[in-house]
């Protein structure tokens, strides 16, 4: 069995894969690189497609004995306009044209909009969003059956481009018939992550949570992807609601003004980590390494910054699934986190947001830790979870050393290799005090987290086994003799 040593950072990588990625021994050299976890974009590909790349990841997963998460990126609703005789069109800028019901192809003046739900909810000012943004048209008449709008940026426009809505909350559901049957298909598969696109309210969350059925017992986590202007506006809903969020900045960066992302970023990571929840932020990191080898200096600061903000993980996109350099991407950004960590100010930045505990004994125990690594030399903080609850609670505070995640429960050590700091180890349930130690200081040695004569944080609850019990915390100090046992 190959070795892996635990990573040196606490920030996580998750990697999209794709035709540039999902041969095995690709996937194991990103691995090797650094990834953490592995997105598997239900938007392109067919199931088997998909049955084949999870079988390799888990059986990577054996083959290194480390747990690797699996997020499966639910496509969403995709509102998109028809076609055009000649297969496109040019807008004039400052012109007019009409978004209407006929099916006919389009031309310079009109096109088919196939989403009768927008015609009854658009308004004079309001705004639509062609391409990603790059064609910019004014409502300036609603009706029935047409929408007659000025181009404020017109262009070229071709058969079924995107369309963004900004201004207004579409009433339809956050899942397609196709999402619900990947949905299901993921929780089959024994997805640990789904990630849930185009969220606009929290009810979106709470309907893909009625859809999901366990896997070994268990529900995968739901991630909601925070990209549309009407989900920041009850982003703290949607947090509440959610195992996690992903800042997806790719169709926010369409819906609102350029400018406005970077402190939204900041604000989204903020409260999600006062939640006690991972936080990914994604779209575009470094996206010049899709045909470079090397990054801009912009996108190398684009990934500290997310570091810098708190993120527990960030994310490739197209760089892995789709790019000429896989590896290189992935080696490039661990080096990035890995750097940004290592300094000073990264401790302080970390300091910046007042993570408050909740008035309960876990939460209490879980700030406790944090407090005790930066008053006392410790190596690492050594947590048992049933339901990787506790771990949350610890990760919130961003502790200065790592956290060995000591569970029975093999999915939820996968789930928490998205979350900061967090390195899992599978082990059998302990029942007793001194079990516990015991069992805590060898897989501290055995796992490279500290050396005979380090001290050792553990955190656990009493009785055993039972979630959300955490109330015992101790600190103890390493020797060899630990190794001998199992």
């Amino acid at each position: 069995m190959p070795k892996l040593d635990p990573r040196n950072r606490k920030v996580k990588i998750l990697a999209t894969i794709g035709p540039a990625s999902r041969d095995p021994e690709m996937l194991r050299r990103l691995f090797r690189a650094g990834v953490d976890a592995f997105r598997v974009n239900m938007s392109h590909g067919d199931q088997a497609i998909h049955a084949e790349t999870i079988k390799a990841i888990r059986d990577m997963e054996a083959e290194f004995d480390r747990p690797i998460a699996i997020l499966a990126d639910l496509q969403g609703p995709k509102l998109r306009v028809g076609t055009f005789k000649d297969g496109k069109a040019v807008i004039r800028h400052s012109g007019h044209f009409t978004l209407d019901t006929n099916p006919e192809p389009g031309d310079e003046t009109r096109v088919q909009l196939p989403h009768p739900e927008l015609f009854g909810i658009l308004e004079k000012g309001q705004r639509l969003l062609i391409n990603d943004g790059k064609i910019k048209l004014k409502v300036i008449k609603a009706e029935k059956d047409a929408i007659l709008c000025s181009a404020e940026v017109g262009g070229v426009i071709s058969d079924r481009k995107g369309v963004n809505v900004p201004d207004a909350e579409i009433p339809i559901p956050a899942l397609t018939d196709k999402d619900r049957k990947d949905l299901a298909f993921a929780c089959e598969q024994g997805a640990d992550w789904i990630a849930l696109s185009f969220v606009q309210r929290p009810e979106d969350v709470a309907e893909a949570r009625k859809l999901m059925s366990p896997t070994d017992g268990m529900m995968p986590a739901l991630c909601a992807k925070i990209e549309k202007p009407s989900a920041v506006r009850r982003l703290e809903e949607i947090v509440e609601l959610s195992d996690g969020i992903m800042v997806a900045r790719g169709d926010l960066g369409v819906e609102l003004d350029p400018e406005d992302v970077p402190p939204l970023q900041k604000r989204i990571v903020d409260m999600t980590r006062q939640a006690g929840k991972p936080v990914i932020v994604a779209t575009q990191m470094l996206e010049s390494m899709i045909e470079s080898p090397a990054p801009t200096r912009a996108e190398v600061s684009d990934v500290a910054n997310a570091v810098y903000d708190g993120a527990d993980a960030v994310m490739l996109s197209a760089e892995t699934a789709a790019g000429d350099w896989p590896e290189e991407t992935v080696a490039i950004m661990d080096r990035i986190v890995t750097k940004v960590e290592r300094d000073d100010g990264y401790r302080a930045r970390m300091r910046f947001l007042e993570t408050k505990a909740d008035p309960t004994t876990a939460d209490a125990l879980g700030h406790a830790c944090s407090t005790i690594a930066e008053t006392v030399s410790v190596a690492a903080i050594a947590v048992f979870t049933f339901s990787g609850s506790t771990a949350r609670r610890v990760a919130r505070e961003r502790p200065k050393v790592p956290m060995l995640v000591l569970t029975p429960q093999k999915r939820v050590a996968r789930r928490v290799a998205l979350l900061w700091g967090a390195h899992a180890v599978v082990t059998r349930d302990i029942e007793t005090f001194e079990e516990m130690i015991g069992k805590g200081k060898r897989m501290a040695l055995r796992h490279g987290f500290g050396r005979a004569g380090s001290k050792l944080i553990v955190l656990a609850g009493v009785p055993f086994g039972t979630p959300g019990s955490t109330n015992l915390l101790h600190v103890v100090s390493l020797s060899g003799d630990e190794l001998k046992g199992r």
